[in-house]
């Protein structure tokens, strides 16, 4: 029997990275995108050195070239022969005072984060359809619950990409699809660390074991880790502006 198979976008490090060694290690087969080849090419090797019954894909790809989306992710699936499960993954985070920061990268940050994801849904969903069955999955943020000071593109990206799988988790109830969007909370990767407070953060391979137990449990939605961002993430909604201008 051919071993499920799973495509990770923005794999060369952080979250992607870690979830892709847990995912060999349970017997995934890997589609790894990121723009930097020399580090999945590298991943690539070390991955298959230690688990050699894995087939490991890797291809470069920056999200927000949306024109390509497409053709890699069909080069992925003629390569490891389905896509059971695509994690939109790819993301940035860049701190700053709206009118204050470069007004470029706020927009870096939404065209990245929303419509780099975007594209690649759109891409994946169409190869689902094709073969009649996937599994979606979406990296928010517990960001995605309330607007932050100092990361009001971030907040709003995750926040629309969401919003999003949501749509397109009703978009699909009657077909062989399923979707989960995950909102992980601080979990110990270069995108967070130059941060002054990380509450509750955890480090990254216990943060992919979640990822993956989530993943293939089909979940609709979740904070990571579950506990305590469950009961945090939705009193960010409800926290006065005052409270929130102090975190």
């Amino acid at each position: 029997m051919n071993n499920k198979s799973i495509v990770i976008t923005g794999a060369s490090d952080g979250i992607g990275k870690a979830l892709a060694w847990v995912m060999a290690s349970r017997g995934y087969d890997l589609g790894l995108t990121a723009r930097r080849i020399g580090l999945l090419e590298s991943l690539k090797s070390e991955i298959e050195q230690k688990y050699p019954s894995i087939k490991v894909a890797v291809m470069a790809m920056d999200v927000n070239d949306y024109s390509q989306q497409s053709d890699i992710l069909k080069s992925l699936h003629q390569q490891l022969g389905k896509i059971d499960i695509l994690l939109v993954n790819a993301g940035i985070a860049i701190a700053g005072k709206t009118g204050v920061m470069p007004l470029t990268d706020q927009l870096a940050v939404i065209n990245t984060n929303l419509n780099g994801a975007i594209a690649t849904i759109d891409a994946g969903l169409k190869i689902f359809r094709q073969q009649g069955f996937g599994h979606l999955v979406g990296t928010s943020s517990v960001a995605a619950f309330r607007g932050l000071a100092r990361n009001a593109a971030y907040s709003a990206s995750k926040s629309g990409l969401t919003t999003f799988m949501e749509a397109v988790r009703v978009e699909t109830l009657k077909e062989n699809i399923d979707v989960t969007v995950l909102h992980p909370g601080f979990i110990d990767t270069e995108l967070n660390r130059s941060l002054a407070s990380r509450p509750f953060v955890i480090d990254v391979e216990k943060g992919a074991e979640i990822f993956a137990n989530m993943i293939e449990k089909k979940v609709g939605e979740s904070t990571v880790p579950k506990f305590p961002w469950n009961v945090v993430a939705p009193l960010l909604k409800v926290l006065p502006v005052s409270v929130v201008a102090r975190m």
